[in-house]
Order: C-alpha cells, then structure tokens, then sequence
C-alpha cells in the first residue's frame, strides 16, 4: 500500500475511534444518570427541545459538509496538520472526560431535557464551579473536534454559530427553572460563574 495511502488509512481509523469513543461515552454517562434519576419530576421546560435539536442539527451540518479526514482544510504545514490532528483527538478525549464529570456531580440530578425534581439542590461544585453548563460545553468541544478533523471551514463555522444558537436556547430555557427554584442562590451563582465559557483570569 502506498504511504498516502496508509496515512490516509491511519487518518480514518482514528477519526472514527476518537468520534466512537465520545459517543459511548456520552450514551453510558446518560444512561448511567437515567439510572441514579428520579422519576417525579417537579418542574420540566420542554421550549429547551428546540435547542438540543439546534445542537444536534450543528452536527449533522459538520458531517454533511465534510473533508478527507484530518486533511488541511487551510494551507499549513505538514507539521502544523499533525498538532491540529493532535489537538482536535485531545479537545475530544477533554469533552468526554467533561460531560461524564459533570452527569457524575449532579447525581440523580442528571437528566437529557431541563427538568427540576422535588428535592433539587444547586450543584456548584467540580466542573460547575467553572462554568454553570460544563455539559453543553463538552458538545461545543467535541463539536469543533470534529469540525477539526472532517469538516470544511466553512462547515465548521456555520455548525458552531447553530450550537451556539441552540445552546443560548437550552441554557436561556433551564436557567429560568433555577432561578424560580433557587431564587436570590442562583442568581449570586450566576454572578460568580461564567455561562458557557470558564473564565482564564479570575
């Protein structure tokens, strides 16, 4: 087999392990969280629906409009494509190692769609003493992994700005049932932690 080839070859195997893994991960911390959840929910916003399906659409934009994997898709050097690739497989393995986290700090909190149950307690501590939405951070993450690794630019570019929409949606939605659930606690939170980005200087 010729060397383009085998390094082509190379290229696919990891791109697919490195998208298999962060899926699974995502299903097994979801489905361990539906696991420890409780059944009776208090409060549920069903308006954050249009945003995960934003969220999800940003994906199917990334994918759609895709590269050879981990191919330039600017001009570069061959040693500028390898720290890319490198950084695209480690902002993945990041995200995954993030979303379970942040499902693993809120317990039985832990739910796929906004939701406050009798007894809900404001976790503000591990990835949520950093940003208030460390889950839809890791999407963001292993969005651009993968716009990184398979995308065009301008796929990439357009499939963050519908994220981003639908994250805005998703946390605009849920933070409103914290906010009527914990009041005055949440907005001193709010104050002190950063929505989606966590802040570099302090």
């Amino acid at each position: 087999m010729p060397q383009a080839a085998l390094s082509d070859t190379i290229a696919e195997v990891v791109f697919y392990l490195v998208v298999t893994a962060w899926w699974l991960s995502f299903v097994v911390t979801y489905f361990v969280g539906r696991r420890a959840g409780e059944k009776g929910d208090a409060k549920r916003d069903v308006i954050s629906t249009l945003g995960m399906l934003l969220q999800m659409s940003s994906y199917v934009i990334v994918f759609a409009l895709s590269r050879k994997y981990f191919s330039p898709f600017l001009p570069m050097s061959k040693l500028a494509e390898i720290v890319l690739g490198v950084f695209a497989v480690l902002l993945a393995a990041g995200s995954a190692w993030l979303c379970f986290a942040a499902a693993r700090a809120l317990g039985k909190q832990w739910a796929l769609m906004a939701r406050v149950i009798e007894g809900h307690e404001l976790i503000t501590s591990g990835p949520y003493a950093a940003v208030r939405n460390p889950i839809y951070l890791a999407i963001l993450m292993t969005l651009i992994a993968c716009g990184l690794a398979a995308s065009t630019w301008q796929g990439l570019l357009v499939a963050i700005v519908v994220c981003l929409a639908g994250t805005w949606i998703r946390i605009r939605s849920e933070e409103k049932l914290l906010r009527e659930a914990f009041g005055a606690k949440f907005e001193d939170y709010a104050r002190r932690v950063p929505a989606l980005l966590p802040r570099l200087l302090r």
